[in-house]
């Protein structure tokens, strides 16, 4: 037996493949995982997240705009770990999306990340956790921070309802997108179009082992909405107030203001006079001399003048 949790779980489903229709424009041309936090794609924070908890073996699941997966990751490896994609021509859903890349796992446990979060929480506390259990699938849980759609039960560690579909008992808890899984758990999930859901409920009603851990330490974000894309930067840039969001390659003037939690993109153009708070600017985007932009977004490519809040380009 491994002397560390972290040794326990080596391989990683993260799922990719997501339309992000909550976004709107910010994902015509790109899929949600790939849209820019802090000056890289958001999919990288949980790539890294998961390399901390000694994961080596990366599978992406992928549909949307699957070529802009191409673009960002030419090789097929992440940092010291092997990285493996799986485009779903049809989306497949959660249940079917693990389903089809079950090839890909193999016989090893391994852990499912929801590809559009961002999170800190201690990867090695629900490791060692399902494991010490002895789950067929054990959810990462937070006591707070969203929609509690999970009923959580503290006296057992299991899950007995979720979104109360059962009719069991009323949410407690949330959900954070992330589960470690024994490789038992793809036997009862289909090669077709359909969530995880219906499997966890199953399992429920079985009385089999749908574990589950609460981990209320480190940082939880789900960035669905243009507000949460917003508030994720706030939040990144109060707590590190000092790191600059400008990529080498932008031209800022020497005039222009950026104030806030303001993060320009390679290849950016930012005019004289210009005053930027709160904004994200992705690659190859410009905005006029004397523009004054709050809380605004711009794609890859677009530019902006004049006076703007809380506007997407």
């Amino acid at each position: 037996m491994p002397d560390s949790a972290t040794q326990l779980i080596s391989q990683a489903f993260v799922l990719g493949a997501g339309l992000g229709t909550r976004l709107k424009r910010l994902t015509q041309s790109r899929p949600k995982p790939l849209i820019p936090v802090a000056g890289k794609p958001l999919i990288t924070f949980a790539f890294d997240h998961l390399l901390e908890a000694g994961v080596r073996h990366l599978v992406v699941n992928t549909h949307h705009c699957a070529e802009a997966y191409e673009r960002a990751f030419p090789s097929p490896a992440y940092r010291q770990a092997t990285l493996t994609f799986r485009h779903e021509p049809v989306l497949l859903e959660t249940g079917g999306g693990i389903k089809n890349v079950e090839d890909l796992l193999g016989e090893a446990p391994f852990l499912v990340y929801n590809g559009d979060i961002l999170s800190t929480l201690p990867l090695e506390t629900a490791i060692a956790h399902h494991f010490a259990a002895g789950n067929e699938v054990t959810l990462v849980l937070r006591s707070q921070g969203g929609p509690l759609q999970v009923a959580f039960d503290p006296a057992t560690a299991r899950v007995l309802d979720i979104g109360h579909r059962l009719e069991r008992a009323p949410g407690t808890h949330l959900f954070t997108g992330i589960y470690v899984v024994n490789p038992a758990f793809l036997r009862r999930l289909r090669p077709e179009k359909r969530s995880v859901v219906p499997a966890f409920l199953e399992m429920i009603e079985q009385g089999a082992g749908l574990g589950a851990v609460v981990i209320d330490a480190g940082a939880w974000w789900d960035l669905g909405t243009r507000k949460n894309y917003i508030e994720v930067h706030q939040q990144l840039r109060a707590a590190d107030p000092h790191t600059v969001w400008v990529h080498p390659t932008a031209q800022v003037h020497p005039t222009a203001r950026l104030t806030g939690a303001t993060c320009v993109g390679a290849g950016a153009k930012i005019g004289p006079a210009a005053h930027l708070h709160d904004c994200i600017l992705w690659e190859g985007t410009a905005i006029a001399q004397e523009s004054t932009l709050i809380r605004c977004i711009l794609t890859e490519n677009q530019s902006a003048c004049g006076a703007h809040t809380d506007t997407d380009f």
